[in-house]
């Protein structure tokens, strides 16, 4: 199975997203049969790394995004994934333009497909810390939702 998680830059919601998903799929002795990535709808980032706030809050709750580097999301996407999850309305609507006819992805929105109480994971990146934090909380209650779908799969 391959989950991209996007949002608009690729620098805070979908790394973060990313690295959670990644590691409570490293918990769970899922790592080698899940592959996850995340990606931005804009390229105003591209190579770089996850905002310094993202990486820092994602750091003292044990996910190290170090690793990763923003990318865009591209049509070839809609069919080397089996999933992709937008981190907010904003996020699908240009996914949702940006999908080929052909294409064979699943498309949702992230919070909305695993139960959390909001739709959308609010854009932390003109706030303060606490934004950052409150990502954290959404994007652990998605993940541990979505690897109860993967587990029941299995």
């Amino acid at each position: 199975m391959r989950i991209l998680f996007v949002c608009l830059g690729n620098i805070c919601r979908s790394p973060t997203a990313e690295g959670v998903m990644r590691q409570q799929l490293e918990r769970a002795g899922l790592a080698r049969r899940v592959e996850v990535a995340s990606a931005g709808t804009g390229d105003w980032h591209v190579g770089n790394a996850p905002d310094s706030r993202t990486s820092r809050a994602a750091l003292a709750r044990g996910y190290d995004l170090s690793r990763q580097r923003a990318q865009q999301v591209k049509a070839e996407d809609f069919a080397e994934y089996d999933l992709i999850l937008a981190m907010d309305s904003s996020n699908l609507r240009d996914l949702q333009a940006l999908r080929p006819a052909n294409a064979s992805a699943e498309l949702d929105l992230f919070l909305r497909r695993y139960g959390v109480a909001v739709e959308d994971v609010p854009d932390p990146y003109y706030g303060g810390a606490d934004g950052f934090e409150q990502v954290l909380d959404l994007i652990e209650a998605a993940c541990a939702s979505l690897l109860d779908e993967i587990k029941g799969r299995s």
